[in-house]
């Protein structure tokens, strides 16, 4: 047993080390491939690698790779190599492994969804060819009959038939799998994915698991009726929309509203285009295009609203936390919720957070609720006012100082005075840390200024120091040197070694949304006493003369 134990532990250690090899080949692989697009998989792995024995550890290594090199790939911003295709490279040479990356047998069903693109004949799920201009929403015109493969089995063994034959039944959401048979009552179609069926007959294995039902494998062909129920939102504007144009069918969600950003070559369809994405998504009872860009002043943008009831005071929920707002009148955006969760995963308990520009507080509000002090500033009314209710909602509005002043006024004001009160009676084994966020990714950066000797005296210990999360876009093609440069230049000093930047988002082709995270250093932030200024004035003894001239002025 301990001969056998010390085995297991030794197999154990190698396949450790095993695993971080085929791991780093692998990942090693899909970089070379990304810089010269020419390397192939038995360049290398070597040529004899796919005639080895292969392991089960290793199967299932590779299937970590494949998760690895995912999120590797979908995290680049631009890529000229497809990911499936080094699968597909993988699988030529693997042909032992039937099924792990791709099909590698003609019969053998077994996919990888996240990773092998789906095949599927696009022409047998569109509507008419009549819907092609529409801009007017007609559902009736939409409907279309296409041949279909299906089996007659009588209705008492559907189920088996169904559970035997799952790889080749009809699996598309909103359409039946089995229909009656409108001339024998005791009978049933089943319907057959015309893809994996496409000449109306069923492969050998198939025909031997029917045969065992005792279900006759002659293949019908069964007329199926598509109506606009049936189709999914973006191959109904794929027919709708001129030919050759970009189909849009993704939004923005907020509560009940769905916000698009539409091109002008798809605004002729615009009203149509709200009423489908209204249908096709439950719970969305609005739909808004933006008309314009974002007004720097008050972070909010006009808006046209497509389909739906005209009601733009909604209720959302981030990280677990309820907020309600006018989408109408304030700014907010889903997308961001991410980046929420993690400015506020670096705080704890007694920390001090400062939210210049503060929306209706998704900073602020997630601060308190972990025991933060909070200062929440917004120069739009609105903005403050749906603040303060959400603090009230969330039930944290002892916690947040709420201010409505531009943001200069605030850094000047409440955030000097606290820091100046607080910052000198720091200890040094005090953990108390202070944060500044700026999220105003448009001007916020020209903010920076204002840190430059705000604080008057003795500087305070280097931990101490505040730390600011400064939000900015980048069209650079260095976008982290770009808003690093920018903040120096406003700041009067060198953050090299200082700093660190953030990619939160792509904003749009070329343009970058980053947050820049630095304390501010002691000689921006402080600005010491002249010697004149710290002189005390001079006292000396009051002689009698002095007290005799006090007495001729009184």
């Amino acid at each position: 047993m301990r001969g056998r134990g010390l085995g297991l532990r030794r197999g154990k250690l190698s396949l450790d080390i095993r695993r971080n090899f085929v791991t780093e080949r692998v990942i090693r692989h899909w970089n070379d491939v990304q810089q010269s697009g020419g390397v192939t998989v038995l360049e290398v792995f070597g040529k004899d690698w796919a005639r080895r024995p292969v392991p089960r550890w290793t199967l299932w290594r590779l299937g970590y790779c494949a998760r690895l090199l995912k999120t590797n790939h979908f995290r680049t911003a631009a890529s000229n190599t497809s990911f499936p295709a080094v699968w597909m490279l993988l699988a030529q040479h693997s042909g032992r492994i039937p099924g792990l990356f791709v099909v590698v047998k003609k019969n053998t069903y077994f996919t990888m969804p996240e990773t092998v693109e789906d095949k599927t004949n696009p022409e047998l799920y569109v509507p008419h060819p009549g819907v092609r201009g529409m801009t007017l929403l007609n559902r009736e015109a939409f409907k279309r009959t296409v041949v279909v493969p299906a089996l007659k089995v009588k209705k008492e063994i559907v189920h088996s038939v169904l559970k035997s034959l799952k790889q080749s039944v009809l699996q598309r959401p909103g359409l039946k799998r089995v229909v009656e048979d409108p001339e024998d009552e005791d009978s049933r179609f089943v319907i057959l994915d015309p893809h994996k069926v496409p000449e109306f007959s069923l492969g050998e294995s198939e025909q031997q698991v029917l045969k065992q039902l005792s279900v006759h494998p002659e293949v019908s062909k069964y007329q199926l009726e598509l109506t606009y129920e049936n189709f999914k939102s973006e191959e109904i504007l794929r027919a709708v929309l001129p030919e050759g144009q970009d189909v849009t069918s993704g939004f923005s969600r907020v509560g009940h509203i769905a916000h698009l950003n539409l091109r002008d070559h798809q605004l002729p369809y615009r009203h149509l285009i709200g009423q489908v994405i209204m249908d096709k998504n439950p719970g969305i009872t609005c739909v808004v295009n933006k008309t314009n860009i974002i007004d720097s002043t008050y972070r909010n943008f006009e808006m046209e609203v497509l389909a739906g009831e005209n009601n733009l005071v909604t209720k959302v929920k981030e990280n677990n936390i309820s907020y309600e707002l006018d989408f109408s009148k304030v700014y907010w955006n889903p997308r961001l919720s991410t980046e929420h969760g993690r400015i506020v995963g670096l705080l704890k308990a007694g920390d001090v957070l400062f939210d210049v520009f503060a929306g209706v507080g998704p900073f602020a509000i997630p601060a308190a609720k972990r025991k933060c002090r909070v200062f929440a500033n917004d120069l739009n009314p609105e903005s403050y006012s749906w603040l303060l209710h959400n603090c009230k909602l969330n039930k944290v509005d002892t916690k947040v100082k709420a201010f409505n002043m531009d943001g200069r006024d605030f850094l000047r004001g409440p955030v000097r005075e606290e820091l100046s009160r607080e910052l000198p009676l720091l200890k040094e084994d005090q953990k108390t840390a202070f944060h500044i966020v700026m999220n105003l990714p448009a001007l916020a950066v020209e903010f920076l200024d204002v840190f430059r000797h705000l604080l008057v005296g003795e500087p305070c210990s280097p931990a101490g120091l505040p730390t600011v999360h400064c939000y900015g876009f980048s069209k650079h093609s260095d976008p982290a040197r770009d808003i690093q440069e920018r903040a120096e230049a406003m700041l009067g000093t060198s953050l090299a070694g200082r700093c660190s930047a953030f990619l939160v988002r792509n904003v749009a082709p070329n343009k970058e949304m980053l947050c820049l995270s630095f304390q501010i250093p002691a000689d921006v932030l402080y600005k010491r006493p002249c010697p004149e200024e710290a002189k005390p004035a001079s006292k000396r003894l009051c002689t009698s003369q002095d007290s005799s001239e006090e007495k001729v002025l009184s």
